[in-house]
């Protein structure tokens, strides 16, 4: 039996257990953390200067609420990769995008049916997952890619006069 997860899903834990667990990941040494935002990834791959490869979920979700028949609220999370590589080697820096790359595709295997098991709970995941890989300059010696997970949530909007001092 699925566990009820009323109206909640925990980006950074399912993706601690992918990298945790994933043959790929643990081969070229991927690590896990928490991080807040573009710069706090930054913050994280300065920081682990033993760390080669690293996986990072931001806790800061992007988002909105829809207020039509069906209300829901929508989150985007976001998920960083990121190698380290000789600097100014772009052969090596190929080679981390391809392993990048394939390390996404492994984890989309999961995030299916990751989605099948969300959807029991009606806990959505947008099935158009977009996988961004940023240039050359965005850390040195480092090849870096991230892509964005859109989970949508029901939200019960409802209007309860207790909320209200009228």
């Amino acid at each position: 039996m699925t566990a009820q997860l009323k109206g909640t899903w925990n980006a950074a834990a399912f993706f601690e257990k992918l990298t945790a667990t994933n043959r790929l990941a643990l081969a070229e040494g991927f690590t896990f953390c928490r991080v807040s935002g573009l710069e706090g990834f930054e913050e994280a791959v300065a920081q682990m200067q033993n760390t080669a490869a690293f996986v990072c979920v931001s806790d800061v979700a992007d988002g909105y609420t829809d207020l039509n028949n069906t209300p829901r609220t929508r989150r985007i999370k976001t998920v960083f990769f990121a190698m380290r590589h000789a600097a100014e080697d772009m052969e090596a820096r190929a080679e981390c995008m391809a392993t990048m790359r394939e390390l996404f595709r492994q984890f989309a295997t999961r995030l299916i049916l990751e989605k099948v098991r969300l959807e029991q709970n009606c806990i959505y995941l947008d099935p158009r997952i977009s996988f961004n890989e940023i240039d050359r300059y965005f850390f040195s010696g480092a090849a870096g890619a991230y892509f964005q997970i859109a989970v949508d949530v029901f939200t019960d909007l409802r209007h309860n006069p207790d909320e209200w001092n009228d």
